[in-house]
């Protein structure tokens, strides 16, 4: 039987550094913010994703992020969002 992910912590991180000089993927985000089910589709077909102001469609299976919108405007070029999944509290 396979659960659905619940919530995810969504990190949005710049494309362009290649040394983070050690530091964790987590600490060279720009932001991030944990998203919750909808329970609604996304029109990739995925499940859509909310919270703070971040409204995502991710593959609960792989944590991939198929479509992303950040405060209602799609994402700026060199930024990159990584999904991973937040283990229930």
């Amino acid at each position: 039987m396979s659960t659905v992910v619940k919530r995810f912590e969504i990190l949005l991180v710049p494309e362009h550094v290649e040394d983070r000089g050690g530091a964790s993927v987590a600490d060279s985000a720009v932001r991030s913010a944990v998203v919750e089910a909808t329970g609604r589709q996304g029109a990739s077909g995925y499940p859509i994703y909310e919270g703070h102001g971040i409204v995502a469609d991710i593959d609960p299976r792989t944590g991939t992020v198929e479509a992303l919108l950040v405060d209602g405007r799609e994402l700026d070029y060199g930024l990159t969002a990584l999904a991973r999944p937040v283990d229930p509290a």
